[in-house]
């Protein structure tokens, strides 16, 4: 065989080899981007896994596998890692792994950040007992304020002495896994000091309320008073005529809130003969505490009231949740037995 023959073998064979590592390098790289972008099999709705503090890239892996997943083998995984700058910056949360996720989304979450965030809000009119029951049961907060009373459980909050009702913004707030009841209420804390703070500065001139603390008790009265938004700046206009006035408030709520935990849904005579702080039908001016969370509403409206010359109020009785507003104790009257009228007719269709 001559040696041109032998020359002509050898390129031949060369670019054998080179057409056959060419297709393996197309079969891995298909292989590779078909794991990198492939929905993960074997999740349920619902999934989740956790990025713990120290937690490496094979360790995830492995939740993963615990979780379900089967693609991609630990060298895949830490390839697709490498090329999206995720190797040794998964951060640390819980992350969605719901059906149809890829590796490559997944990866990229990690590498971002993008943990799930559960939400908790605080209802406008809840009161610290409601609020503590709720946090009690929301999943998956870490409960720390279980064992405190009211009194530890303010100093925890950062507010030692401050009694408790009021003292939190209804709103919703986002946590991540981890977070504890306590750091909920440290912001929802905060934050009803910056609404109060803010209601305060925007204050009408003639404002009869001489604090703050004055001014977070009323809006919690008018909270509870009704639910309708409309209303909410008359009937802090009709209570700040009665203090300017001296009357008394005269307000179920309050007596509601004095009965405490052994409310049944009546108030009786005898409740209204009780000698206790909350009586507003005995004690005259505000209750000494808030006696609900009073939302940005009703501070609002309390900062500003409605003029007017209204000085009762009762509810239409239609179950619209309205009121009637009259400026004399005989207007006020008439009302009432609209109200009963009203009320009866609801009743009888109901029961029909």
């Amino acid at each position: 065989m001559s040696r041109r023959s032998s020359g002509r073998i050898s390129a031949g064979f060369l670019l054998l080899l080179l057409l056959i590592a060419a297709g393996a390098g197309f079969w891995l790289w298909q292989r590779y981007t078909g794991f990198a972008d492939a929905p993960m099999s074997g999740l349920e709705a619902g999934e989740t896994v956790m990025v713990e503090r120290g937690d490496s890239l094979p360790i995830v892996v492995r939740k993963l596998r615990e979780a379900g997943v089967r693609e991609g083998d630990l060298l895949e995984w830490r390839a697709l890692a490498k090329q999206l700058g995720a190797a040794g910056k998964l951060q640390v949360g819980e992350y969605a792994i719901e059906p149809g996720t890829s590796p490559r989304a997944l990866l990229v979450a990690m590498r971002e950040g993008r943990v799930i965030r559960h939400r908790f809000t605080i209802v406008e009119g809840w009161n610290i007992r409601e609020l503590r029951a709720a946090l009690a049961k929301a999943k998956p907060l870490t409960l720390e304020t279980g064992k405190l009373d009211n009194a530890a459980l303010m100093k925890a909050v950062g507010a030692p002495g401050q009694h408790p009702e009021g003292r939190f913004l209804p709103e919703t707030y986002l946590y991540t896994r981890g977070d504890s009841d306590l750091d909920v209420l440290k912001r929802a804390h905060a934050a009803m000091d910056k609404a109060l703070d803010a209601a305060w500065q925007q204050r009408s001139a003639d404002n009869v309320l001489k604090t703050p603390d004055e001014m977070l008790v009323l809006a919690s009265i008018v909270e509870k008073e009704t639910g309708i938004a409309s209303e909410r700046p008359q009937i802090a206009g009709l209570f700040s005529r009665r203090l300017k006035l001296g009357m008394r408030l005269e307000t179920d709520p309050t007596v509601i809130y004095g009965i405490g935990s052994t409310y049944d849904g009546n108030i009786r005579k005898s409740d209204l003969r009780a000698d206790n702080p909350y009586n507003t039908y005995l004690i005259a001016g505000l209750p000494p505490t808030p006696i609900a969370m009073p939302g940005i509403g009703a501070l609002e409206a309390v900062a500003r009231p409605a003029d007017g010359d209204a000085l009762f109020f009762v509810a239409v009785g239609d179950g619209s949740g309205r009121h009637l507003f009259a400026r004399t104790y005989a207007e006020h009257q008439a009302n009432v037995r609209a109200y009963l009228k009203n009320y009866r007719a609801a009743q009888s269709g109901k029961a029909q």
